[in-house]
C-alpha cells in the first residue's frame, strides 16, 4: 500500500518566508519611516515645481495653468554680464573648500586621535565643533565687531600694533575678501567635518601601529602608510558628495558676512547669493527655480563623472 504524500504549494511557502521576514524587520522598518516620510515630503514631492524653471508664473491662473515659455527662465543666467563672475566664484570657492577642508579636518581628526586624556579631548571636541552650531547671522555680527571701520577690533586694536594708523575701509576692499571667507567657513566648518574622519580613526586596529612602531616607523611615516590608505574610501566618498554641491554656494556665509555690500559683489556673489537678489527684486520665482534645476543637472552630471573617474582607480572605493 502506497503512502499518502502531503504537497505544500511552492507559492504558499515564499508567502510564508516572505511575511516571516516583513515580521523579522518590521521595527526596523518603523524607526525608519520618520526618515523616509521626510524625504518624501522634502525632497521628492516638491520635484513637481520643476515645471514652474519652464513657465512664466501668473499666481492668479496657477503654477499648472500658467503659460510656458521654454528655456527663457534659464537665459535670466546665460545671457548676463555677470554670468561669468557668479560661476566663477562658486566654483573656485567650492574647490578651494573642498580640497583644503579635507586636509584640514583630517588633519584635526588625527591630531585628536592623538590625545589620550578622556576630559582634554572631550573638551577639544566641543570646542571645534561649537562653531558649527552658531548662526551664520550670528557669525556675521562676530565678522563685523572685527572688521567695521569705526569700532572694529581690527582697525583700533590690531593694525595699530604694526603702525597702520588710518585703518583699513574692510567693507569696500575687494581683494581682503576671498581671505575673510575662507577663514570664515573653514573656522566654523572644519570641526564638524573631522567627526567623520575621527570616528572612521577610532576603528582602526591598534594592532597595525604597534606593528610599524616594531619596524621602527615615524608617527608621520604611520599617518602616511597606514592611517591615510585606510581612511581612503572614507575621503573620496565625502568627497564625492561634495562635488554634488560644488554649484551651490552657503548662502549665509557669501550673503550676510560681507553685509550684503556691493562694493564686494566681484569677490563675493555667487550663483545663489545673485539669484536671491534677482528674486528679491523682481519676484520672479520662474529664475530662481531655473538655476535650482540648473545646479541640480551640473551637480549631477559632476557626481557621475567624478564617480566615473574614482572606478577607473578602484571600484571598491567608488559609490556606485
Amino acid at each position: 500500500m502506497e503512502k499518502a504524500s502531503i504537497t505544500v504549494p511552492r507559492a504558499g511557502i515564499q508567502y510564508k518566508k516572505k511575511e516571516n521576514r516583513f515580521r523579522k524587520y518590521l521595527p526596523l522598518l518603523s524607526m525608519m519611516a520618520p526618515g523616509l516620510l521626510y524625504l518624501l515630503f522634502n525632497n521628492y514631492i516638491p520635484m513637481l515645481g520643476i515645471v514652474i524653471a519652464f513657465k512664466k508664473i501668473n499666481f492668479a491662473k496657477g503654477i499648472f495653468e500658467s503659460d510656458w515659455i521654454g528655456f527663457k527662465n534659464f537665459e535670466y543666467l546665460f545671457k548676463t554680464s555677470d554670468a561669468f563672475i557668479i560661476t566663477r566664484n562658486t566654483i573656485l570657492y567650492n574647490l578651494l573648500f573642498i580640497v583644503v577642508g579635507t586636509f584640514l579636518s583630517l588633519a584635526c581628526a588625527i591630531l585628536l586621535n592623538e590625545i589620550k586624556n578622556k576630559v582634554l579631548l572631550k573638551f577639544y571636541q566641543s570646542v571645534i565643533t561649537l562653531p558649527h552650531l552658531i548662526s551664520m547671522v550670528i557669525v556675521s555680527y562676530l565678522v563685523y565687531a572685527l572688521l567695521s571701520a569705526d569700532t572694529g577690533f581690527m582697525n583700533h586694536t590690531v593694525l595699530p600694533w604694526f603702525g597702520i594708523k588710518d585703518g583699513v575701509s574692510w567693507y569696500t576692499e575687494e581683494k581682503y575678501w576671498p581671505w575673510i571667507l575662507t577663514l570664515v567657513h573653514f573656522w566654523k566648518s572644519v570641526g564638524y567635518s573631522s567627526i567623520v574622519f575621527f570616528a572612521a580613526l577610532l576603528g582602526i586596529d591598534e594592532e597595525y601601529y604597534e606593528a610599524a612602531r616594531l619596524d621602527g616607523a615615524s608617527r608621520l611615516q604611520q599617518i602616511r602608510h597606514i592611517t591615510i590608505p585606510i581612511l581612503m574610501p572614507v575621503i573620496i566618498m565625502l568627497t564625492l558628495l561634495s562635488i554634488g554641491r560644488i554649484f551651490y554656494s552657503d548662502f549665509g556665509l557669501f550673503y550676510q558676512v560681507p553685509m550684503n555690500s556691493g562694493a564686494l559683489f566681484n569677490t563675493t556673489a555667487t550663483i545663489d547669493t545673485y539669484v536671491f537678489k534677482g528674486l528679491t527684486g523682481n519676484g520672479d520665482i520662474g529664475l530662481s527655480t531655473a538655476a535650482g534645476v540648473y545646479q541640480s543637472i551640473v551637480g549631477f552630471v559632476l557626481v557621475i563623472l567624478a564617480n566615473y573617474m574614482v572606478r577607473l582607480y578602484s571600484k571598491d572605493s567608488a559609490l556606485f
